[in-house]
């Protein structure tokens, strides 16, 4: 692996021991969630500039007024999709710079992901490549659609904050599935958990969260 992806000093493999470290304590034990966030190198999705702070655990600007969400949020939002079961098809609604989407195409059979900010997709898309990640289809389009061609899924993941849970998307979830999305506006998002069986449609608020806005339309 290049040094590039590798990382030194504040990028090293000894500063994410220490992010992992910090998951741990926060709660995350999913041992193979936290192997992959382990390798996975999420200074390459951040800009230049803040790659010495891509392992703190904040949310950090990726431009158009978008954030690659904290690892702590990653994480916690990865594991309640892993604790339904094995995830085979993934739809993730909002690629951004594509941290999350790599650590979903490590731990998923196929991912589909979504997102309506072209220049961000294009990113998303180079990192994916350089990391050789083949199993993940990417889309420019409104998120709101979601990505009916591939559907049902039996995991969606959705990384902006609509004020209510998109009927498109409840629509695109397998007989056996689960979503895990933020609804709210501004300060009063929660996190939910959406699962569908053969017989119901259950709804569950997991913990408050900041998410960028879910926002229609293609950038």
């Amino acid at each position: 692996m290049n040094q590039r992806i590798e990382g030194i000093g504040m990028t090293s493999r000894r500063t994410r021991e220490r992010m992992i470290a910090r998951l741990k304590e926060l709660g995350i034990s999913h041992s193979e969630l936290l192997r992959v966030m382990l390798e996975t190198p999420r200074h390459l999705f951040v800009e230049e500039a803040l790659q010495s702070r891509a392992y703190e655990d904040t949310a950090l600007p990726i431009g158009f007024n978008q954030t690659i969400s904290q690892p702590y949020i990653v994480a916690r939002m990865t594991e309640l999709l892993l604790e339904w079961g094995p995830l085979d098809k993934v739809l993730e609604v909002g690629t951004g710079s594509g941290y999350q989407t790599a650590i979903l195409a490590q731990l998923a059979k196929r991912v589909h992901s979504v997102e309506r900010i072209y220049p961000l997709q294009q990113r998303a898309r180079r990192c994916l490549q350089d990391l050789k990640l083949r199993n993940v289809r990417l889309k420019h389009s409104d998120g709101g659609w979601g990505w009916e061609e591939y559907a049902p899924y039996d995991a969606i993941l959705v990384a902006a904050a609509p004020s209510e849970i998109p009927e498109t998307l409840l629509a695109q979830m397998g007989r056996r599935s689960i979503m895990i999305i933020p609804v709210g506006q501004g300060r009063t998002q929660i996190l939910h958990r959406v699962t569908r069986t053969e017989v119901s449609l259950e709804v569950e608020e997991i913990e408050p969260v900041n998410f960028v806005p879910f926002l229609p339309g293609v950038l």
